[in-house]
């Protein structure tokens, strides 16, 4: 139970920053995509998943995110093909926002590929290092890696000849840092999380020993 409460979690963070990284947002004089809200949770619950159950659970759940986004692409695009009503006047508008979300998926599962694997690989790796301890030297270690990966794919592929070069550097360099942000502020959640289940979680069969 504790396991598909995390991986839901994780899976409607990744899927709905799939979808509203279409919209571009002004943070000050940064422009960083909506998505930079949502997505670096999937780290954060990535990281709880792989000191709770191990790296291989972790790696089934990242590619169940996969699985989910490429589902999700295919009902989109099964939705913009169907002739809209007569009387309806929004198929502009649902083009315009839907329209760039296979290019964003594509890009965005490039990156969460290479990212996500890479994080569960460097908070095990970590872990076994520090002997399970100091959990937030793994959650940051992992992710700040992670995370700079994930962005620099990401942004390039997704935002390449659309943007000017000037505002795809801005937009990288800012979403690394919100991302960073982000990352410092949900360690306190990681070891809040971790505490709680610790107890509640039943091994897997066939996991590796997290203890």
């Amino acid at each position: 139970m504790v396991l598909a409460v995390l991986a839901t979690l994780f899976v409607t963070c990744l899927i709905t920053a799939n979808i509203i990284t279409v919209k571009l947002i002004a943070i000050g004089g940064w422009i960083v995509p909506a998505g930079v809200i949502a997505y670096p949770l999937t780290f954060l619950f990535t990281d709880v998943i792989t000191e709770l159950y191990g790296r291989k659970t972790a790696s089934r759940v990242v590619w169940l995110g996969f699985g989910a986004s490429i589902l999700m692409v295919i009902l989109v695009v099964g939705g913009r093909l169907l002739p809209p009503a007569s009387f309806w006047e929004g198929q502009a508008a649902y083009e315009s926002v839907l329209g760039m979300v296979p290019r964003i998926v594509l890009a965005s599962m490039i990156a969460y590929l290479v990212s996500q694997h890479h994080d569960v690989f460097a908070f095990q790796f970590w872990r076994e290092k520090t002997k399970a301890r100091f959990l937030w030297l793994r959650n940051n270690a992992s992710t700040m890696v992670s995370q700079a990966l994930d962005t620099s794919l990401f942004i390039t592929i997704a935002f390449w000849g659309m943007v000017p070069n000037s505002v795809l550097v801005n937009m990288l360099i800012t979403q690394y840092l919100i991302k960073l942000g982000i990352a410092a502020l949900d360690t306190p959640f990681c070891y809040l999380l971790v505490h709680f289940l610790k107890n509640k979680v039943k091994p897997l069969a066939g996991a590796e020993a997290v203890a």
